[in-house]
């Protein structure tokens, strides 16, 4: 194991979050695509620890599944009551035995911001200065609530960290705060722990009291300060969620800017930290780009554009849609206000235009489906073209059946294909035909009534009304032209 590479990374998630007001548990709470601990889990795995340990509490079993979905190889450790942090980093090194041979990482599970490369300069810190226990501390405008950072005023030594809650008016007035992330020498952390006692306001055992109990054991406390203070910001109440996504969102925004991509108006794009781009992609303002969603080469999405797990293909156009697991084509033109469900895939310079709903449907390459159309569980060959106000009727109130539309097809406005159905290659179907058979390739398929006038019904049936008025009008201008 390299001198960087922690032993272990204990997580602590085990609180309520009360002021959070919310029937979900605080840290899975969720901004940009991840949720809070899953945030923290990502940034700690950065540093390839031997073990990665969250201690879980309040509804466990929620917070254990969640942990279980996101990475299958991190451990979790109870605490049954919420007796401080000191005795929650006790139960994660229970889990792991107890013995740790190594540098032990602990992080709280309600900071999103936290980056690995910060954590990896406390771990790089902590073994470069032969620290007993290192602290990750911040400068900050407001250190109201954070435990206070103690330095000897003569070597500027870390002496101890100070609760809020017992800090004295003096202690108060130290912006240098704590913040929660501590790396330690695991054989020394143990013993220490060991130690703890609980005569403070909360009757808690405080991490922070290891501190001066390796101290006074003469072992060296240092510190390194974070680059951004805004990184070690907790979660506590969603006026801080909010404020954390959009610190992160603006985080993301500004990597994909520097990639090469153009985003026209970052206050109101929203992106998930899964989302990847290619260089030349432009983002219009009003978008949201949610879970593994990809843009390629140049393309163009929005505005007012919301694609999860989607995948739009270099040089596409997708403009007011909403997609859900689809696959937007090279070349391909979506929408105006277009509506891609999942298992939706069209094809290279094909278009789904306005209005249209797809669902479960293959676009072959150039086909299009421009206007105020259903396409539901279908296949639609190369360079065909659906009319507008098709509807491919795919359920029958019991099962879902499919409809296949071949290559260079010409399909009618006012379609309805009623499946299950085949239309051949190269064929037609002519406006407001219900098609209920396969149409051969190359045929032209009518299925529409025979249209019969009733001469003077109007009259008849509406006298006195403002169509029979017009009507009346019409025939007295027809006689007297003729």
């Amino acid at each position: 194991m390299s001198a960087n590479r922690p032993a272990a990374v204990v997580v602590l998630a085990a609180g309520e979050g009360t002021r959070m007001k919310s029937a979900t548990p605080k840290v899975l709470h969720e901004i940009s695509g991840r949720s809070l601990v899953g945030h923290v889990v990502a940034a700690s795995r950065e540093l390839d620890p031997e073990h990665l340990v969250v201690v879980v509490g309040h509804a466990r079993e929620q917070v254990s599944a969640h942990l279980a979905e996101i990475d299958t190889e991190v451990r979790t450790a109870v605490q049954e009551q919420q007796k401080g942090t000191g005795h929650a980093v006790r139960m994660g090194l229970e889990q792991l035995g107890g013995g740790i041979d190594g540098t032990v990482i602990v992080v709280c599970g309600d900071t999103p911001l936290l980056t690995g490369d910060t954590l990896t300069g406390l771990s790089r810190t902590h073994a470069a200065d032969g620290n007993a226990v290192t602290v990750l501390t911040a400068e900050v405008p407001d250190s109201t609530g954070y435990g206070r950072i103690i330095r000897d005023g003569a070597s500027g030594a870390v002496t101890g960290i100070v609760e809020h809650k017992d800090a004295s008016e003096a202690q108060r007035a130290i912006r240098e705060i704590n913040s929660g992330v501590f790396a330690f020498d695991g054989q020394l952390l143990v013993d220490a722990l060991g130690k703890v006692r609980t005569d403070n306001s909360q009757g808690e055992e405080y991490l922070t009291d290891v501190l001066g109990i390796l101290r006074e054991a003469g072992h060296r406390v240092g510190a390194a300060v974070a680059g951004d203070h805004r990184e070690i910001l907790g979660i506590n109440n969603r006026v801080q969620l909010a404020e954390a996504r959009r610190l992160l969102n603006g985080r993301l925004l500004e990597r994909a800017m520097l990639g090469g991509v153009t985003v026209v108006d970052p206050a109101s794009t929203f992106v998930d930290v899964t989302v990847t781009f290619d260089q030349d992609a432009i983002v219009h303002p009003g978008t949201q780009l949610l879970g593994a969603t990809h843009l390629g080469e140049g393309c163009e999405v929005g505005p007012n554009s919301r694609l999860t797990d989607t995948v739009v293909g270099k040089g596409a156009r997708v403009n007011n849609t909403v997609a859900d697991r689809t696959e937007v084509g090279e070349g391909a033109l979506v929408g105006p206000y277009t509506y891609l469900r999942p298992g939706t895939r069209l094809g290279a310079r094909s278009k789904a235009g306005a209005y249209v709903e797809m669902k479960n449907a293959a676009i072959g390459e150039g086909a299009k489906v421009p206007h105020l159309s259903y396409v539901g569980d279908a296949t639609i060959g190369e360079f065909t073209n659906i009319g507008a106000a098709s509807v491919f009727v795919n359920y029958d109130g019991e099962a879902k059946h499919h409809t296949t539309i071949g290559s260079h097809c010409r399909t009618g406005s006012d379609n309805m294909f009623v499946a299950p159905v085949t239309v051949g290659d190269g064929a037609y179907t002519a406006a407001g035909s219900v098609i209920t058979k396969d149409v051969p390739a190359g045929s032209l398929a009518v299925a529409r009534g025979q249209q019969r006038n009733i001469e003077g019904w109007v009259a008849r049936k509406r006298p006195g009304s403002a169509a029979a008025q017009a009507a009346q009008s019409a025939a007295a201008k027809t006689e007297g032209e003729s």
